[in-house]
């Protein structure tokens, strides 16, 4: 005897209230399943059903085995949903949000690839800096860059880790001089990212794991990274900024790290999803790909 046909068939005919339609619905004979709940009966050693003229009643040890197959067969079959859906080639619209400047400036290079590897996929990019809800706004996945998560049904999975970097042009740095301990940040100009936790107040680590806070001034606060690394290359003041968005800036010599001797706590690259039963192709293939990518590049 197959007993998961014949639970399938008990279950059926529970639900439809007859051996009849139990067979229709499972494009089989009425005989074939009679045959299987009888078997599933002498297997058992108990009766399952009641059956009269008018309806079929389930027994207490009925109830009961109805009850755990039931689950059973629930699990097998979200298994094999689950099997189905990684397989599945991922297609659709697949909404994504990031922080302007990681959206335009990092995730702008690697997309491209993405898309190559998965044609089907039609990509909805929004770049932005504030906080959104993908539920509510329609989003699939984000990608996060932030030194802590708040609290939240949704699936977080760290990437990688992104340095934090204060830096200046050379024309600033002849002008006004360069810091050589964090306190010296008192005399500087600072620009300032608004939607750090603590905008104002820098923590430095030495190379004791000594750690110092100062609390900076600036004639110039924005919530976005791009336009702090503007306002360094024109010379204003001295920015804390990603790595990522600067790393060409440093390496052409247009803008210079200062208090390398200090390290600034780094940021942690997210992404986001809400928590479903089963993770739908589109977003796993995004997930894994992002994983991937960060695993084999150096990215700072």
């Amino acid at each position: 005897m197959d007993q998961l046909a014949a639970m399938r068939a008990l279950r059926r005919v529970v639900e439809l209230g007859s051996f009849t339609a139990a067979a229709d619905a499972l494009g089989i004979s009425h005989t074939i399943v009679s045959r299987q709940v009888r078997q599933l009966e002498q297997q058992l050693g108990a009766q399952l059903l009641n059956r009269t003229t008018r309806r079929l009643v389930l027994t207490g040890a009925g109830k009961d085995y109805y009850e755990a197959s039931r689950q059973i067969l629930d699990a097998i079959d979200d298994a094999d949903r689950a099997v189905g859906q990684h397989q599945a080639r991922p297609t659709g619209s697949l909404r994504i949000n990031a922080p302007m400047a990681f959206g335009t400036l990092e995730l702008a290079n690697w997309l491209p690839q993405f898309i190559a590897r998965y044609p089907e996929l039609n990509i909805d990019l929004v770049c932005n800096d504030r906080i959104v809800d993908l539920i509510e706004e329609g989003f699939d996945v984000a990608l996060r860059l932030t030194r802590d998560l708040p609290d939240s049904t949704l699936v977080a999975k760290r990437l990688a880790s992104s340095q934090v970097m204060l830096v200046a042009s050379p024309a600033y740095l002849r002008e006004h001089g360069a810091p050589a301990v964090p306190s010296d940040l008192l005399r500087h100009n600072c620009l300032t990212y608004t939607l750090a936790e603590r905008p104002n107040e820098w923590s430095f680590t030495s190379a004791d794991g000594a750690r110092e806070t100062v609390a900076v001034k600036g004639n110039l606060r924005a919530n976005t990274g791009i336009a702090l690394r503007t306002a360094a290359l024109a010379g204003t003041g001295i920015a804390t900024t990603a790595s990522f968005i600067v790393h060409e800036d440093v390496r052409r010599g247009e803008l210079v790290r200062v208090l390398c001797d200090y390290t600034i706590r780094p940021r942690e690259l997210y992404v986001l999803y809400p928590q479903n039963r089963h993770l739908s192709p589109k977003v796993r293939a995004f997930v894994d790909f992002a994983s991937a990518l960060y695993q084999q590049r150096d990215w700072d």
